[in-house]
């Protein structure tokens, strides 16, 4: 795609990958995340009129600036879609982004989270939403997903009744209470089958139906084998 192509070669961004590369926190929330949401905005943005990339582009090579820090916080308290635009907003200064600017980079920032309790209005921020949400499911949402299992010492499987564990493990925030006894599967039924109905852009919606899916087909081959079926 042109429009991916002219934002790759792009210089003026090569100064904040090599920030996010800094900063970034694992395999998945890495750079290659941010690659992937960056040229999904782009996709996402393709044809749609009054885009502006000058907001979009930035947004998406800084929305997980501050993962890192979230994922290190003992206390669960931080945000990083919140503290990320607050980041960035420090980031494009230093590097003479006008203010305006800076503020509409930082509104799309922060409402690309759902719990961020910024919903997103603007058409950029619309995008960034859509294409952070993509990257969670499919083939990618998949590997992702039990890359962040491994991680935290999940199991591969667990056939606990969804209720109970939603009872048991799942806090009032909305956040899992012990990691180590989440799974992939239950972030995909608590979550991820949950994100088509979540999205703004028709094209968004379109991709996330293929890609949920592909993952409620793995997922119940994954329940199949487990049980001993082959």
């Amino acid at each position: 795609m042109e429009m991916i192509k002219q934002a790759n070669l792009d210089k003026r961004y090569d100064v904040l990958r090599e920030i996010v590369r800094d900063k970034m926190s694992y395999a998945a929330h890495d750079l290659d995340h941010t690659e992937r949401v960056t040229n999904l905005c782009l996709y996402l943005a393709e044809g749609e009129p009054g885009i502006d990339l000058e907001v979009l582009i930035p947004a998406a090579l800084l929305h997980d600036i501050a993962r890192r820090i979230e994922d290190e916080d003992p206390t669960g308290e931080v945000d990083h879609a919140l503290l990320g635009a607050e980041m960035a907003g420090e980031i494009l200064q230093d590097l003479g982004y006008e203010k305006s600017l800076i503020e509409k980079i930082k509104y799309c920032i922060k409402a690309h989270r759902f719990r961020s309790g910024t919903a997103p209005e603007t058409s950029e921020a619309k995008i960034l939403f859509d294409a952070d949400k993509l990257d969670v499911i499919g083939a990618i949402g998949i590997a992702r997903s039990f890359m962040l299992a491994g991680r935290h010492g999940e199991r591969m499987y667990n056939d606990i009744p969804l209720a109970e564990y939603r009872r048991e493990n799942i806090g009032q925030n909305g956040r899992v209470k012990d990691v180590s006894k989440h799974t992939a599967y239950f972030e995909y039924e608590l979550k991820l089958k949950h994100i088509p109905e979540r999205l703004f852009t028709l094209k968004a919606k379109k991709i996330a139906e293929v890609r949920v899916k592909y993952m409620e087909e793995f997922f119940q081959r994954l329940k199949e084998e487990v049980a001993g079926q082959v």
